[in-house]
């Protein structure tokens, strides 16, 4: 176990001694295709409220090592669950069954809706934005009222959506992220897998220069797919202005965001948090979207 991980359940542990004194102690968790990222809120939440602790873990916890079950357990029954999943409903009926078995409360699933919380959806049928990209525009409104914001997500996948300065959503896109993009040309070309070399591990996403001529086929893989993203963030920032009339604040978050931001030549502010943080503005303002029927 990490010094990081200890630390942070350090924290979240102490705060279970005095919570009579601190209201509603509320897990919020940030379930993706590969990492689960938490963070325990106290009380109300207030913009830039600091997590009373928060940390992230290996969508695994979810199965085998029972590290986010001990979690629970530490946290104690008086804690809730307020959840962002999309990965899937396997991953759900876990979840609910780690409540279970700590006693807790069953946790309640966010999921993208009409209107919620200043934000208006821009999609026909609103159940199909994904929730991720649902929660994170409604932290980025709360965390920057009345402004223009693009909101770049990159991760598994890198997701541009775009909210004008009235809360409306005007729409967005969706690629696949640096490391999908290599993986599939890796996988569907058998002349660049070859001449690629070594596996190419995750981590070699997030280091190493990324030049756009490069001298070999694995670094021209690695580089093609951050200018890739970068130019298709570089692209949208202009749309948007032209749609707008006005220059968004480019807020970037995601594993893979440290790999392009250098190449994306824009003010920009990482904003890594805005699912949690809009989280925790649905739960403080009680307004949980209801599951999509159909």
């Amino acid at each position: 176990m990490s010094a990081q991980r200890v630390e942070s359940w350090r924290r979240a542990v102490t705060l279970r001694s005095s919570a009579s004194q601190q209201g509603a102690r509320v897990l919020l968790l940030d379930v993706g295709n590969s990492r689960l990222k938490w963070a325990l809120l106290r009380g109300t939440y207030r913009r830039g409220k600091r997590f009373a602790a928060s940390g992230a873990l290996e969508l695994d916890a979810l199965r085998g090592d029972g590290t986010l079950q001990r979690l629970l357990r530490l946290l104690g029954p008086d804690l809730r669950l307020q959840v962002c999943n999309v990965a899937g409903a396997r991953v759900e009926r876990q979840l609910r069954a780690l409540a279970r078995r700590a006693g807790l409360r069953a946790p309640q699933f966010v999921h993208s809706a009409r209107a919620s919380a200043g934000v208006r959806n821009a999609y026909s049928e609103p159940w199909r934005l994904g929730v991720d990209r649902w929660v994170s525009l409604i932290g980025a409104r709360f965390e920057h009222p009345e402004q223009a914001l693009c909101i770049v997500a990159a991760g598994t996948a890198v997701t541009i959506d775009l909210l004008d300065a009235e809360g409306r959503h005007r729409g967005g896109t969706i690629i696949p992220g640096p490391q999908l993009m290599v993986e599939s040309l890796l996988e569907h070309t058998a002349g660049i897998r070859r001449r690629a070399g070594r596996r190419i591990w995750a981590q070699d996403y997030a280091r190493g220069r990324a030049g756009l001529f490069a001298h070999d086929t694995r670094a021209a893989l690695l580089g093609g797919a951050r200018y890739a993203a970068a130019a298709l963030i570089a692209t949208a920032i202009r749309r948007a202005r032209e749609l707008l009339g006005t220059t968004p604040r480019l807020l970037l978050a995601g594993g893979a965001a440290a790999a392009i931001a250098p190449l994306v030549n824009l003010r920009h502010q990482r904003a890594d948090d805005l699912t949690l943080r809009g989280l925790a503005v649905l739960w403080t303002l009680g307004s949980e979207a209801p599951r999509p029927k159909g």
